[in-house]
Formats: C-alpha cells, sequence, structure tokens
C-alpha cells in the first residue's frame, strides 16, 4: 500500500499492520532511533498491530508544500517496515 496524500491538511497517511504486538515494538523502536537519527519526527498513533503513521510537510509555513524530502522520508519509514 502506498502513503496517502491529503490535501486539507496537507500531509501524507499510511498504515502499517502487523502479525504481532512485537513486531509492532519493533518497527517503533527502529522509527525511534530512525527520527532521532534525522531530527524528523512524525505524528504516530498505534495499536497491537497497526501503526498510522502522518507526515507533514517540513516547512511550518501556512503555504507549505510537501517535498522531496517529505516523500525521501515516507521512503525512508516504508524501508523500515520491510
Amino acid at each position: 500500500m502506498s502513503w496517502h496524500e491529503r490535501k486539507r491538511p496537507i500531509c501524507l497517511e499510511k498504515r502499517f499492520e502487523f502479525e504481532s504486538y512485537n513486531s509492532t515494538r519493533d518497527f517503533l523502536d527502529k522509527l525511534g532511533d530512525h527520527s532521532e537519527a534525522i531530527q524528523r519526527f512524525p505524528d504516530i498513533s498505534f495499536g497491537k498491530t497497526y501503526v498510522n503513521i502522518t507526515l507533514r510537510p517540513e516547512s511550518e509555513a501556512d503555504d507549505a508544500v510537501l517535498t522531496d524530502a517529505d516523500r525521501n522520508f515516507a521512503a525512508e519509514i516504508d524501508a523500515l517496515f520491510n
């Protein structure tokens, strides 16, 4: 499944599903380490076997748009999942 691009508010969203709670935790740990390393933090909600991630534009300006950097971050998150 690919990232869903929303226009209002502008963001990328994706749901990741897992077979067990341990798999969910492993992914969240990898995501946390990666986010700390690059100092970029997505919005996250999760349950026992899923993680919902929302990526907002790196710029906080009112007219911000999604950039290649935002899409690259999404691809990096996909790589953590695979």
